[in-house]
């Protein structure tokens, strides 16, 4: 293989679209092109429905499957024309998919992702590695987070110092040196306020926070949604959607509950449970780089740098991955492409002391 350019593909929790990237791999990753294609609205809300339902068909598993594969594949021909890259100068693509179950903790813990790798490898024409959660759960792990390992690789630095995710679920990556990779899940960060957002002011997300800027902490709530055991387990530890939703959220109100009070405090949740994980797991943490599209939530962001000064005794500087070479919004699609180009090198994706698994293996499968 004379080139080593990689095309990623993920949609997270949000479910909000495919973010693809095209990355070329040296001493860092250089990403050529990334885009974000926003899914059909309709497939979209059958998408979030799924993610929460407590039963579905198997022709609507299997429809949706092929759906968001074709979706995918698309994406990943669309991104190629944008950068003029033509689909046999690409190594391979590395798709997450769609995450529509998650259930680590079950007597036999599995985690879903759809979008049949078997659509995007024929609509794009590439090799593409795909379905790489489930080696680490086979082998006694979580299966995530998985971006830990590039983290690690991309942005380590010469004290302690944490990655903080914040898509739908927020996961820090803890890296110090002489110490090993670490990293968890640590519970929502945008899944809840985009529920609410979309049941309370028709729109998908709250646009820069303003709708939780705009109400006022209901300590009560707060403290009733803090009491999650979720938030006390210790490492390694995964979540998603299917855990905080509205209805984990609903029966923990009162009726005469404010919508945008509500906002805030969920905004308050998602800021107190980040810098409470952090405060607990790496107290010595000197910065913070922040990804996903939570960065762009300016409430969010101040909300986590109080919580952190409150939480570790002193203020912490709060970056994001655009000061350290990589767009924010497209960190976890370069993953995936470095994901799939461990695979293909025979290489080990996982980070055991983040996901539990007994060693590392390598992770996905090439279609």
């Amino acid at each position: 293989m004379t080139s080593d350019l990689y095309l990623g593909l993920i949609s997270g929790t949000s479910a909000d679209g495919i973010d693809a990237a095209l990355v070329r791999f040296g001493h860092c990753p250089h990403v050529i092109a990334a885009h974000t294609f926003p899914y059909d609205p309709n497939l979209r809300q059958r998408l979030l429905m799924l993610m929460v339902a407590d039963a579905v068909s198997l022709d609507e598993l299997g429809s949706i499957d092929v759906e968001v594969g074709r979706a995918f594949g698309e994406a990943a021909n669309a991104l190629l024309a944008i950068a003029r890259v033509a689909p046999d100068e690409v190594v391979a693509i590395g798709s997450h998919g769609q995450t529509i179950r998650h259930r680590p903790q079950r007597p036999f813990p599995f985690t879903m992702q759809i979008g049949d790798p078997n659509q995007i490898a024929e609509i794009a024409g590439i090799r593409t590695v795909a379905d790489f959660r489930r080696r680490d759960m086979a082998a006694g792990g979580q299966g995530a987070p998985l971006v830990c390992a590039l983290h690690a690789d991309v942005f380590a630095g010469n004290a302690p110092r944490a990655v903080l995710n914040l898509g739908g679920i927020a996961n820090f990556t803890l890296l110090a040196p002489d110490r090993p990779v670490r990293g968890f899940d640590t519970g929502p960060a945008n899944c809840l306020l985009d529920a609410w957002a979309q049941e309370h002011t028709g729109q998908s997300r709250d646009e820069g926070g303003a709708f939780a800027a705009s109400g006022q902490v209901i300590e009560p709530l707060l403290t009733r949604l803090l009491a999650e055991p979720y938030f006390g387990q210790p490492a390694p530890k995964s979540t998603g959607r299917e855990q905080f939703n509205l209805r984990w959220l609903l029966p923990k109100l009162r009726g005469t509950d404010q919508p945008n009070d509500v906002q805030a405090t969920l905004l308050a949740l998602s800021a107190q449970s980040i810098a409470k994980a952090l405060a607990r797991e790496q107290p010595d943490t000197v910065d913070v780089i922040a990804c996903g599209g939570g960065v762009h939530n300016a409430h969010l962001l101040d909300a986590v740098r109080i919580a952190l000064e409150r939480d570790l005794g002193r203020s912490v500087p709060v970056s994001t991955t655009a000061d350290h070479g990589i767009d924010p919004d497209f960190v976890e699609a370069v993953a995936f492409a470095w994901l799939a180009r461990r695979t293909l090198r025979g290489e080990p994706g996982n980070c055991p002391e983040v996901t539990g698994a007994m060693g590392p293996r390598i992770l996905g499968a090439v279609f």
